[in-house]
């Protein structure tokens, strides 16, 4: 494709019948053309399988598994499968909009110490209604420490977001490995913040993709149900494995964890009014 490097856009797929024609539909219209899409299906339950089967495209390689493999074990399992040199991975209910790659791609190609690519999202809901704005870190644009990010981000919120606003080099994976299986609930907060104190970081204030916000998602359940008390949990647990890598006191540590759990509250009552299962 005109010497463009293969990007791997991969989808980590769960009882996502009713969502992922749309995603991958997203994928397949991207103005930048060399990619793979692979689809790694963890045992779905539903049509899943049935619904990719249909779809006519030599780029899509669907992976079954022969056993669930959890969150984690699947996202892993699809970053094994690519074969690109950089790497997108998109949950199978979300989208992105058709310049995500060209635009993400092109800053890694123009900014070799960047080690991801990431972008503002736009929040939609079931009904496709939208949602409100997720910025990235609001004090810069372009190549940024990615250090400094993280720092913003333990007293104020996840700069990184889900995965699918985030384009990763494929030799930056190999250098620091996939997601960490301690990890249920913010397991992509972590692998960003994981890979982001290596090095740089590049930003593009743009909504290049949209989340879905769902209460019944797994970010959903945490926040608005029974597990947010888990969720706080595996914060502390974040902040103990990278804190010294931010020069993160013991004051800050507690700061940042009272920080999260008044986010957690806030995010409550936010999809107690104004998203609907």
């Amino acid at each position: 494709m005109n010497g463009q490097p293969l990007v791997s856009v991969c989808i980590p797929a769960y009882n996502n019948g009713a969502y992922i024609t749309e995603t991958i539909d997203s994928v397949r219209k991207q103005t930048y053309q060399n990619l793979e899409i692979v689809i790694c299906d963890d045992k779905s339950t539903d049509d899943t399988v049935a619904v990719i089967e249909k779809i006519d495209d030599p780029r899509i390689r669907l992976i079954r598994n022969e056993q669930n493999l959890g969150m984690s074990g699947n996202w892993n399992n699809c970053l094994s499968h690519c074969k690109g040199e950089f790497i997108k991975l998109l949950c199978a209910d979300d989208v992105i909009v058709p310049e995500a790659l060209e635009k993400e791609v092109q800053a890694l190609i123009d900014h070799p110490t960047a080690l991801f690519a990431e972008s503002d999202t736009r929040l939609f809901d079931l009904n496709g209604k939208p949602k409100g704005w997720y910025r990235r870190y609001p004090k810069a644009t372009g190549l940024v420490d990615g250090k400094t990010v993280v720092r913003a981000g333990f007293f104020s919120q996840d700069y990184f977001g889900a995965p699918l606003a985030n384009t990763v080099r494929r030799s930056v994976i190999e250098q620091y490995g996939g997601f960490d299986t301690d990890f249920v609930y913010i397991l992509d907060y972590e692998w960003f913040v994981r890979l982001a104190c290596q090095g740089d970081i590049f930003i593009i204030h743009e909504p290049l993709n949209y989340f879905r916000v769902r209460n019944d998602s797994n970010t959903g359940e945490v926040i608005a149900g029974d597990k947010t008390e888990t969720y706080v949990k595996e914060h502390e647990m974040l902040l103990r494995k990278h804190g010294d890598a931010v020069s993160l006191t013991e004051v800050e540590f507690k700061k940042s964890v009272r920080i999260r759990k008044l986010r957690n509250f806030a995010a409550n009552i936010y999809l107690k009014l104004f998203v609907h299962k």
